[in-house]
């Protein structure tokens, strides 16, 4: 779990490896059980390898220097964004905690998955 005293420095982390991983981070904020992040990913690296580097590598700061039992889960969700709606999924990030308060985060990936047909197995959406 992401503790709120430290939630922010691992947000500019995560924002230092996008960066260095061929990425530009546009946001990133969260809850203390998931991370979103709207990044500009160069076309020299695929979605997934991107993925794995973020995760590895703010796992392995995360477990180095706040919480030795971190890990993220093996799945993850990523959605192309087109330039036309990325202001309102920067403030959709931006009001994370506000928003779940509303709907839970479960809740909220299913109807994305559903609005996006995208066929899933819910025995496969968490761990």
């Amino acid at each position: 779990m992401i503790a709120e005293s430290w939630e922010s420095e691992l947000y500019r982390q995560m924002g230092r490896i996008v960066s260095g991983n061929h990425g530009v981070p546009i946001e990133i904020n969260g809850m203390p059980d998931h991370v979103h992040l709207l990044v500009r990913v160069e076309p020299v690296i695929s979605v997934s390898d991107f993925l794995c580097k973020l995760k590895a590598q703010s796992s392995g700061w995360t477990r180095r220097t706040h919480y030795p039992k971190f890990r993220w889960q093996r799945r993850y969700g990523a959605f192309s964004v087109s330039e036309s709606v990325s202001d309102a999924v920067r403030n959709y990030i931006r009001n994370q905690k506000e928003h779940h308060k509303k709907q839970t985060f479960e809740e909220e990936y299913k109807e994305l998955l559903k609005l996006h047909h995208v066929e899933f197995d819910k025995r496969y959406l968490w761990e």
